[in-house]
């Protein structure tokens, strides 16, 4: 499964993205689909993930402001974020794998990443 994260840019702290994570995968759907992001410096560091139902957890610093969705018809999982703030700012990668539900946080359940794409946030 090769995964592709797209939709990043520079964008005015209180602005909106939508990152797209696309595969061509055909079991794509089967699997888990979250997304992380390292900052600069920084260890990378779980935001949100998505099971194949639509089940959602999130990061408890983009809560209410992110929303994590997927269509399986269409090989894509969104990540829509508003109220941007200068500390999202940071490269987003997607992932895909099948963690248990208490280690979706977790980075070592996922067995496919993307190459990722740039979020940057300017105050």
């Amino acid at each position: 499964v090769q995964l592709q994260a797209s939709g990043g840019g520079l964008v005015q702290a209180g602005g909106s993205l939508r990152l797209s994570c696309t595969t061509s995968g055909r079991t794509f759907s089967r699997y888990v689909v979250g997304w992380f992001r390292q900052a600069p410096g920084k260890e990378r560091e779980f935001v949100a993930a998505v099971s194949w139902s639509g089940g959602s957890m999130y990061t408890d610093s983009v809560k209410g402001r992110f929303i994590i969705s997927r269509d399986n018809a269409k090989n894509t999982v969104y990540l829509r974020m508003n109220s941007l703030k200068p500390e999202d700012t940071a490269v987003y990668h997607c992932a895909a794998g099948s963690p248990v539900y208490s280690s979706w946080s977790q980075s070592g359940g996922y067995y496919y990443w993307g190459q990722g794409t740039q979020v940057t946030v300017s105050s």
